[in-house]
């Protein structure tokens, strides 16, 4: 599918009147900016947490949704951070998905900089904007990146590292 028809299937969506689900609590999304990582790194200081780097047009992105909420209920302990690689004109879809999918107690974040690849470089200038992009970050802001999905194997594998 071109990036022509994913927005334009995005815009019908959202103009349809799709909403979140009865009873969802609504995504506060905050604006991920330059400079925005660092605060990020901040917020952090001494944990170990995963980066999950998104977006509402990367069809393994979506399939991998329901895995996630499954980690965050079974490993409360790692801290799950979501990027949303989308631009803020998809706010509304990217906090329906986050609804639907039940991801709405993690910490939440979407590009609001029209300048993206500034932003991907700020993370990680070896990241070209791959989707999905999962970082796993210790305690000691050591970062492993990661391109493609991941099963949950992969993912527990990765925790019993991180977290010693």
């Amino acid at each position: 599918m071109t990036l022509r028809k994913i927005f334009l299937l995005c815009t019908l969506i959202l103009s349809s009147g799709f909403v979140l689900p009865a009873g969802a609590e609504q995504v506060q999304l905050k604006p991920f900016t330059p400079g925005s990582y660092q605060r990020l790194l901040d917020s952090n200081a001494d944990k170990p947490f995963m980066l999950v780097i998104w977006s509402t047009t990367c069809s393994s992105c979506m399939k991998k949704m329901p895995l996630l909420h499954d980690l965050a209920k079974s490993r409360p302990e790692i801290n799950i951070v979501m990027l949303s690689a989308d631009d803020a004109s998809a706010t509304g879809l990217v906090q329906t998905v986050l609804a639907r999918n039940e991801l709405t107690n993690l910490e939440h974040w979407i590009f609001t900089e029209e300048n993206a690849q500034k932003l991907r470089y700020e993370i990680d200038p070896k990241w070209y904007g791959e989707l999905p992009r999962t970082y796993f970050i210790n305690k000691n802001h050591e970062r492993h990146g990661i391109s493609g999905a991941l099963s949950k194997e992969d993912y527990n594998n990765i925790f019993k590292v991180l977290l010693n």
